[in-house]
């Protein structure tokens, strides 16, 4: 059963191992590689830029029992692509200055679309460039949020579009405390106001008027939409959702990749009580229209040459605006990082972020947390609090380690006393072998015997194994998903726990003057850090704490198991390494201790010295207590004096061929165990 145990646990292993590596670290190079590629590509050719006829399309159309909005452009006109400071200076602006955001309006189409992040840089150093979220038409990289009017079919009146010039009322940027009202009349009787305000945090908020002088009444729908041209680089993790994103009412979270939302060129929904946008890695762009709202709401991909165009809209019920009469829309945008905070974790105390504020519809979600989201956001939430004490993620990493090892040690502690006392029956079970070589039914049975006896649970070491795999991942969704661990600094060469250790074993930690993770082909196999080794050597030391196991695939598995790991986990975040590590750590001293108080020897020592020990020596392990020794091929008739009949030895990692008074020859394999009879004449 022990040895049952031991394969099912390594064949689990083995196939994380192989798992993780090929989504974690394969599909990422590959993706990355693609990724690059194509932004050459993009580089080298035109982008789109959309024309004043491409803007009603926008939003999307009603159904066919209803008024028909204006249909879209058809053609969009192509110009070459300009530096982003050119494309900025292009159009009269007004300036955005918030304590988190820097960045323009363009008074030329009424778009936002100009915004920096100025807390958050591209790296560690704080003088590096900060995050751009958002780029005018034009720009290599265009990405922007519009909203206003579209009209009804059979309205003839000129509506606001992206060549509308629009004029500020009055002077001044838009600061928390000083809204911004643009105004743009279009000679027909119709004048358009739209008023942005912004908190001190990443909420805009968007309220369009519309006035009717004319002649007749005039039927309009309110949109909103965040457009971007060509799909970004993204981060290429299977774990971690990029690309169009929503909470759209009953019909609950939608989430398109860039390249499924390619296939299906258009989703169309209509709900109420939703929310929906574009999501990165850590920021995000999303459109929160009012709780109670009817929408119109649509996912597209629209192909232009060799870019696409990724948008989310959606469009509310028409408004009639009577002669002399006004009609209003509001509409909130959110355009930042995804902190958190301020998008909210849990709906109580400080805790609800934007997603109690307003009222809306999981907009936690914006945040991956992941199906193991009861779990994540506890963690992260254990960070966070241990993080406000010490001023360092790295200490609270330790500290809620220490934390998951104390909940769960009533469950490691049955588990690791009945390995405990599997091992210390360990030679009856021997024995029970050689009195039945060929009834493997009278060993089960009397091997349920024993475990009946001794009160053994023999699957109770798979248990803690099993529990802990999802904590452990959650942990790994918070390092990686969250931008609070984003250049969140350690100690000595850990500059950022959300990276990779930046140190290598293949360049002598630097010394050696290249990066050998730029090697053709195999380079990212060569990422092995200080921290991953360190990492390495605690799983080594926790698989010598236990016996090895007799059968030599087990062997081979649990031996290289650890190298496996330090390769595959290098190129992981640090934090996660430093965790595993500190975790192997603890399990190292509590299955020491737990092994002690059970009455059963640490042979952790005598594991690692027989690892290293000379050819031809071998371990023997008496069946009596008493008795455990070094001893030499020719000495082992020696053996213990309360079993005079038998001893149990160990084989070093060479084995050992040996023979017993030159007629009973046998061989042990590296790390076997056999028991040996010895005549009687000995």
């Amino acid at each position: 059963m022990t040895d049952n145990r031991n394969t099912i646990l390594a064949v689990i292993l083995s196939g994380l191992v192989l798992i993780a590596w090929q989504y974690f670290y394969n599909v990422p190079a590959m993706e990355k590689q693609r990724a690059q590629q194509q932004t050459q590509a993009e580089f080298q050719k035109t982008t789109p830029q959309p024309s004043a006829s491409a803007t009603p399309g926008a939003a999307p159309q009603q159904p066919g029992n209803a008024a028909q909005p204006a249909t879209p452009g058809a053609t969009q006109q192509a110009q070459p692509v300009v530096a982003r400071e050119a494309a900025i200076a292009a159009s009269p602006r007004v300036k955005i200055d918030t304590p988190r955001i820097a960045g323009s309006i363009a008074l030329k189409g009424g778009r936002i679309d100009d915004i920096a992040l100025v807390q958050f840089r591209e790296t560690v150093d704080p003088k590096s460039p900060p995050i751009i979220l958002y780029s005018p038409s034009g720009t290599a990289e265009p990405y922007y949020a519009e909203f206003g009017w579209v009209a009804a079919t059979g309205v003839t009146a000129k509506m606001p579009d992206a060549q509308t010039v629009w004029q500020q009322d009055g002077s001044g940027s838009l600061t928390p405390t000083t809204p911004v009202v643009l105004k743009w009349e279009n000679g027909d009787g119709l004048t358009f106001r739209r008023t942005i305000a912004v908190d001190d945090h990443y909420l805009f908020t968007i309220k369009d008027e519309v006035s009717n002088v004319g002649n007749a009444p005039v039927t309009l729908y309110p949109f909103a939409l965040i457009s971007r041209h060509g799909a970004p680089q993204v981060s290429g993790y299977y774990i971690l959702h990029e690309g169009l994103i929503g909470y759209l009412g009953d019909q609950g979270l939608q989430e398109y990749a860039y390249k499924k939302i390619d296939e299906s060129k258009k989703v169309d929904f209509k709900v109420t009580n939703g929310w929906l946008g574009i999501t990165d890695k850590y920021w995000a762009s999303a459109l929160l229209p009012d709780t109670n709202a009817q929408l119109q709401a649509r996912f597209s991909s629209n192909p232009s040459g060799n870019v696409h165009t990724y948008q989310t809209d959606y469009l509310l019920d028409p408004v009639t605006v009577a002669i002399g009469g006004t009609a209003t829309a509001n509409a909130r945008l959110f355009a930042g990082a995804k902190e958190a905070g301020v998008v909210g974790v849990f709906p109580f105390a400080g805790l609800g972020g934007y997603n109690k504020e307003l009222g809306l519809n999981h907009f936690d979600l914006l945040i991956d947390w992941g199906w193991f989201y009861f779990i994540t956001k506890p963690m992260f939430l254990g960070l966070d609090f241990f993080y406000r004490f010490f001023g360092n993620f790295g200490i609270s990493i330790l500290l809620v380690t220490v934390i998951v090892k104390l909940l769960f040690f009533p469950l490691a502690n049955k588990s690791y006393a009945s390995m405990a006392k599997m091992k210390s029956v360990q030679p009856q079970l021997q024995a029970l072998k050689e009195r039945y070589p060929d009834d493997k039914v009278k060993q089960q049975q009397e091997m349920m015997e024993i475990y009946r006896k001794e009160k053994i649970n023999p699957v109770a070491g798979c248990l803690p194994v099993l529990i802990q795999i999802p904590v452990f991942f959650s942990l790994y969704k918070v390092l990686f998903v969250t931008i609070e661990m984003r250049h969140a600094p350690f100690y000595g060469w850990i500059k950022d726990l959300s990276a990779p250790d930046p140190t290598n074993l293949f360049n002598l930690f630097g010394l050696i003057p290249f990066d050998p993770t730029t090697i053709p082909v195999f380079g990212h196999y060569l990422a092995l850090g200080i921290w991953p080794i360190i990492m390495g050597i605690t799983m080594w030391f926790q698989m010598k704490l236990n016996p090895t196991p007799p059968d030599p695939t087990q062997q081979i598995i649990f031996n290289w198991m650890p190298l496996i790991f330090t390769f595959m986990l290098a190129g992981f975040p640090a934090g996660l390494v430093i965790y595993w590590a500190w975790n192997n750590l603890l399990s190292v001293i509590q299955q020491s201790y737990i092994m002690r108080r059970n009455g059963v020897k640490v042979e952790l020592f005598d594991n690692l010295k027989a690892t290293f020990a000379k050819k031809g020596d071998v371990a023997a392990h008496e069946a009596c207590p008493v008795m455990r020794a070094q001893m030499p091929p020719q000495r082992h008739a020696r053996a213990c004096p309360g079993h005079p009949r038998f001893g149990w030895y160990r084989a070093d990692r060479r084995g050992w061929p040996g023979h017993l008074n030159g007629k009973t020859r046998f061989a042990l394999l590296p790390g076997q165990d056999a028991r040996i009879d010895f005549p009687d004449d000995r």
